[in-house]
């Protein structure tokens, strides 16, 4: 038996570890699940970037290539990483979410293009690494309402409110 911190005992198993709280496994298996869509949609992404790069300057190809990942990175991240509803009013605000990605983004392939003289090919790579961190944290807080700060402790995902879907 071991004693909450509001002085109920609970049960577990001996010579067992506690499990860890529900909220925080959650939380562990979405960001395992984000870094597997980041990795799919930063293939798609370059895959994209290298096949508009011949047609247009590199920062213009770098940024439809960035919009286009986008829209897939919302689907991907709402069914897969986060388990909630695609809806329009997420789907509006997801953007807004990846303008400081995008601005992360777009200052450090500047800054590795144009000071380290990076390879215009590699450069939107080095750059994206940088970005994940801050994408994680502000697509989780779009995408799961109640994920701001203070809302740590919560178990489960907020019920829906908005039956429009995308």
């Amino acid at each position: 038996m071991t004693t909450s911190p509001s002085g109920s005992a609970s049960a577990s198993s001996p010579g067992s570890p506690p499990a860890p709280p529900r909220g925080r496994r959650e939380q562990l298996g979405q960001i395992f699940r984000f870094a597997l869509v980041g990795g799919v949609n930063t293939g798609t992404f370059f895959a994209l970037y290298l096949l508009l790069h011949p047609w247009m300057p590199y920062f213009a190809a770098y940024t439809l290539a960035f919009v286009l990942s986008m829209i897939g990175s919302f689907f991907m991240n709402t069914y897969f990483t986060y388990r909630t509803r695609p809806t329009w009013k997420k789907f509006l605000l997801f953007p807004l979410t990846n303008v400081t990605n995008y601005v992360i983004q777009s200052v450090g392939l500047y800054a590795l293009v144009t000071w380290a003289g990076m390879d215009t090919r590699i450069a939107p790579l080095v750059a994206a690494v940088v970005a994940i961190p801050f994408t994680f944290l502000l697509s989780r807080k779009i995408l799961i309402p109640g994920t701001g700060a203070g809302a740590a402790a919560q178990t489960g995902a907020e019920p829906e409110r908005s039956s429009s879907t995308v």
